[in-house]
């Protein structure tokens, strides 16, 4: 194949090789996204949590954070850029299925309830909006401490109209903590509209209020995404304070696989489906030389290979020991109680 001597990834410092790493990435969550959707509806499966259409976001900021030394509170949708960042499809399966090897939670959370002390993600709950102000906990940590180090905190467009992200902001900008917020945007807050839940086109236009920047980018763009992220990491690690991003862009799948999402019509849904990610970022590979139809159907292969590798793996693994149902509830035994 023949390559393009200047290409907008490398103007913005990306080798060949990392922006077919981002694809792949992609890729496989997609997979991933899948699988998981499929077991559910088998009866294996609880609780699937789709990231298709907020893989772009992920992956787009996730190079710019160092595993195991900043704090990263993701968004629940974020497994594209998890996956580059050191989590496994093996790691990802035995957390939907709720084995005892599941690094984020050992089986006790739901899935894409993220956690890793060894990566230092910061575990999540269901509701992302305490999330906020935790992860601004954690950024004034670092500042006390002197870190090298910075918080990176996403979430999404309804927790952006919740008190916890109004007092998290303000705080973060009086005090100028080292971390960048990023609202996936995608229009719904579950099932509420955007036009329901908020006044201004952008959550990107609140920054000002506390003091810091604000930049909207198109979500549905994993390369404008990278360039804005490079630039808000760079601010918080020279000190300077913290960004608000809005990503804006359209979740594909339902909330859950609990959710019925009727409240969305056809058309809407046929709209969205031209944004989609992956297909935008595979014709842009494939025009500056990159990629062509045998390279992608062997990442295909090889991704589909990884997806049924790591279905069996998590199928077989052990489930959580019932005696160990109150580890990491309570500080410590307590008397007289029997499981």
């Amino acid at each position: 194949m023949e390559v393009k001597t200047t290409t907008r990834h490398a103007a913005l410092g990306l080798s060949d090789e990392d922006v077919l790493r981002m694809y792949r990435a992609m890729v496989l969550a997609r997979a991933l996204d899948e699988r998981m959707w499929l077991l559910n509806r088998q009866g294996q499966g609880h609780f699937a949590v789709p990231g298709a259409g907020h893989e772009a976001i992920a992956v787009g900021y996730i190079l710019h954070l160092r595993p195991g030394e900043d704090w990263l509170v993701p968004h629940y949708r974020d497994l594209a850029g998890l996956l580059l960042y050191g989590m496994t499809p093996r790691e990802v399966l035995c957390s939907y299925l709720a084995r005892a090897n599941d690094p984020n939670s050992g089986g006790r959370q739901n899935y894409a309830h993220w956690g890793s002390k060894k990566l230092r993600i910061k575990s999540l709950s269901s509701p992302q909006g305490p999330s906020i102000p935790q992860a601004v906990g954690l950024a004034l940590s670092q500042k006390i401490q002197g870190e090298d180090s910075i918080t990176f905190c996403g979430f999404g467009d309804g927790s952006s109209s919740k008190g916890d992200f109004h007092e998290a902001l303000n705080f973060a900008g009086i005090h100028k903590l080292p971390i960048v917020f990023l609202c996936e945007n995608n229009g719904l807050a579950i099932s509420v509209p955007r036009r329901l839940q908020m006044a201004v086109e952008s959550v990107a236009e609140r920054a000002p209020g506390y003091g810091f920047p604000g930049a909207s980018v198109d979500g549905n763009d994993v390369l404008a995404v990278y360039e804005v992220t490079k630039e808000a990491v760079e601010r918080a690690r020279a000190g300077e304070g913290p960004t608000l991003i809005d990503a804006k862009c359209y979740r594909l799948m339902p909330h859950t696989s609990n959710d019925d999402d009727r409240y969305r019509s056809p058309e809407e849904m046929e709209e969205a489906q031209r944004a989609d990610p992956i297909p935008r970022f595979k014709a842009y590979l494939e025009s500056v030389g990159l990629l062509d139809d045998d390279l992608d159907a062997r990442i295909r292969s090889e991704v589909a290979d990884e997806v049924e590798d790591a279905t069996e793996f998590a199928l077989n693994s052990p489930w959580p020991a019932p005696e160990e149902a109150l580890k990491h509830v309570y500080a410590a035994e307590v008397k007289g109680w029997r499981p």
